[in-house]
């Protein structure tokens, strides 16, 4: 049996006194899209923040390639292939999208922003930026602001920026937050072309497109895994019914 990309095992992780992951196991597999749900307070963007290294657990193990990173901070834990989006973009809205991909690019081939000119004119950083926006499709905003885009074009931008390391890993937190039904549309199509390249593990809150997307399903309730497996056993699962989905059809369901 191959060994998992992502494992991890009995995490802990306590807030005064409040439980944000209590003995958690979680495995990834190579080239899947597996997705993290569960109702607000559950743990999941915490789980994400453990996992990229911007919070140390408590308690437990995270092995990442075979390799335990649980005390390593975030940028070994990037330059070994891990990449992470955010629940709120955080992109240089005053430069330009070309611009905001380039500064990625650049981060992660080493260059210190000590001696950053501008990374437009820089056709090592330029040439890479341009071709992440074409993934994107965001080729014809590449020299407009980044404040100019909508909020769906920014999470496309950010995407982009996560993928400028080629990870093998990509960490994505509620990329759908905020987008209307077409950008919502259009995100999902990045997403399902995304995942025949990538391992991907997603926190998301739009049931319909987790049931759409995910390979399996991790439900996440008080920090504590309930229930791990293919969709349709999530879906028929009562124990995840009960305390998450709701009696109504789970593909209808927004939590």
């Amino acid at each position: 049996m191959n060994e998992p990309l992502l494992q991890v095992d009995n995490l802990a992780k306590r807030f005064e006194g409040i439980v944000a992951s209590d003995d958690l196991t979680l495995e990834v597999a190579r080239g899947e899209l597996h997705a993290v749900i569960g109702p607000n307070g559950a743990g999941k963007t915490t789980l994400i923040t453990q996992i990229s290294g911007e919070l140390t657990p408590d308690a437990g193990r995270i092995r990442f390639a075979g390799t335990d990173i649980t005390a390593l901070p975030t940028y070994q834990r990037s330059a070994l292939g891990l990449a992470r989006s955010f629940q709120i973009t955080s992109l240089f809205l005053d430069l330009s999208v070309l611009d905001n991909v380039a500064l990625a690019v650049q981060a992660h081939t080493g260059h210190s922003f000590k001696f950053w000119r501008n990374a437009r004119a820089e056709k090592e950083l330029r040439e890479p930026g341009r071709a992440l926006l074409a993934r994107v499709g965001l080729s014809d905003r590449a020299d407009w602001p980044a404040s100019v885009l909508s909020h769906g074009e920014h999470r496309l931008l950010e995407l982009a920026m996560a993928l400028a390391g080629s990870p093998r890993l990509l960490l994505l937190d509620e990329p759908m937050a905020g987008l209307g039904p077409e950008e919502s549309t259009r995100m999902v199509g990045m997403l399902r072309a995304l995942k025949q390249e990538l391992t991907i593990l997603l926190v998301e809150h739009d049931m319909e497109a987790v049931f759409a997307l995910a390979d399996r399903i991790t439900v996440l309730v008080y920090g504590r895994v309930i229930a791990s497996g293919r969709p349709a056993e999530i879906r028929s699962s009562k124990d995840v019914r009960d305390a998450y989905l709701g009696e109504d059809d789970a593909e209808a369901t927004h939590a």
